[in-house]
């Protein structure tokens, strides 16, 4: 009896550590090799970077959901199209505050990792 309550007092701690593990592994693979060639791109190809470019989208993907991370990617290659139709990607308040939470993520990061 004393075993059964003991289980059923680390059940709810037990759900929350899953649910954050769950949560840190719900970027694809794909997304984060993305990220870290294009940050390699950017800090150079060596060893070092690797580690810290991994290091970083572990960073975001543990302060922002896979899905933020996806809209914040969306609004910024929508940014790159220009034209009159992607105004609304550059003006739109909401389109900002979606790319500022990455943005934040990202700092996060860096501060973390590099």
């Amino acid at each position: 009896m004393k075993a059964l309550a003991l289980i059923l007092a680390l059940l709810p701690g037990a759900v929350m550590a899953q649910s954050a593990a769950q949560r840190l592994n719900d970027y694809p693979t794909v997304a984060r090799a993305d990220y870290i060639f294009a940050c390699m791109a950017v800090n150079g190809q060596t060893r070092v970077a690797l580690e810290k470019c991994a290091c970083s989208i572990d960073e975001i993907a543990s302060i922002l959901p896979f899905e933020a991370y996806e809209r914040a990617e969306t609004v910024l290659s929508m940014r790159r199209v220009g034209g009159e139709r992607m105004a609304v990607f550059n003006s739109s308040v909401a389109a900002a505050h979606i790319v500022d939470d990455m943005r934040r993520a990202q700092v996060e990061a860096e501060l973390v990792c590099f």
